[in-house]
């Protein structure tokens, strides 16, 4: 039986509040971990009018403006799908994300919803709990800005989900290198 390649994905999205359907993915951001040039950004039209403030104030982004520029939530699915199968190829596409329980929470539902599917399954990678195994350290020992300080990105932390998911792309793919040798 022949194993298929993996592609890490290193994805990040800005939402409205905690959770998926009550609240929406504002914004999401993708690109190739080892290949930060090869991307993926959409803003998209809010599911509903539910926001958490403190959530929109950490993207900058309006629920307002959305509403009349953002693209639709099954259009910009649509377009992220079409873009990672063309990255991936014969490639297996593997979500990559710093708290990737949160991002992959709203990507999946977003996916299941619009598409029908998801083309990541049912599965992502995350990076606190890689970085917690690689180092044998406690969850407590794993904030961002610690693993930051160790695998230090040149993009900066923006709360632009582009900018965002290119962060976790370098970080990752400086964990990927740091790591023993199998």
């Amino acid at each position: 039986m022949s194993r298929r390649n993996e592609l890490y994905l290193s994805v990040d999205v800005e939402t409205s509040g905690p959770i998926p359907a009550e609240f929406s993915m504002v914004s999401l951001g993708a690109c190739i971990v080892g290949n930060t040039n090869k991307t993926f950004y959409a803003e998209i039209k809010p599911l509903n009018d539910n926001f958490v403030e403190k959530a929109l104030e950490v993207s900058g982004l309006s629920m307002k403006e959305l509403k009349v520029k953002g693209e639709k939530p099954g259009d910009a699915m649509g377009r992220f799908d079409s873009w990672i199968k063309e990255v991936s190829g014969d490639n297996r596409p593997v979500f990559v994300a710093f708290n990737a329980t949160f991002d992959w929470s709203f990507t999946h539902w977003y996916f299941i919803k619009f598409l029908g599917r998801d083309p990541f399954g049912i599965s992502g990678l995350d990076m606190k709990a890689y970085y917690m195994g690689m180092k044998n350290v406690e969850w407590g020992q794993t904030p961002k800005k610690h693993v930051r300080s160790q695998f230090q990105p040149t993009t900066q932390h923006t709360h632009n989900a582009l900018d965002d998911a290119k962060e976790q792309a370098e970080i990752f793919e400086k964990m990927l290198r740091a790591r023993p040798s199998r």
